[in-house]
């Protein structure tokens, strides 16, 4: 398969998320062959999970800082009458 030219693979290439993708294909194919418990797989998976959970942090801050500043607006004064 050919890699894909993704607008996110200088991200994912900073992170290391090839090598990480490839990891976990690697622990499950390791845990059906018996080579690393379920107990270790699990424990590999939170793991990653709690990585990608970052990732997921980092690339919303990026975008979030990337994101054109909105221009400053005066405020606004609400005018009303009290009725009685």
């Amino acid at each position: 398969m050919e890699p894909r030219d993704y607008a996110s693979t200088p991200v994912a290439d900073s992170l290391g998320l090839h090598g990480m993708i490839s990891g976990l294909a690697e622990d499950l194919r390791d845990m059906r062959a018996g080579k690393i418990s379920p107990a270790d797989g699990l424990a590999r998976a939170a793991v990653a999970k709690q990585i990608f959970n970052g990732v997921r942090l980092y690339l919303t801050a990026v975008k979030t800082l990337e994101a054109p500043a909105r221009g400053r607006q005066e405020p606004q004064v609400i005018e009303g009458h009290a009725n009685g």
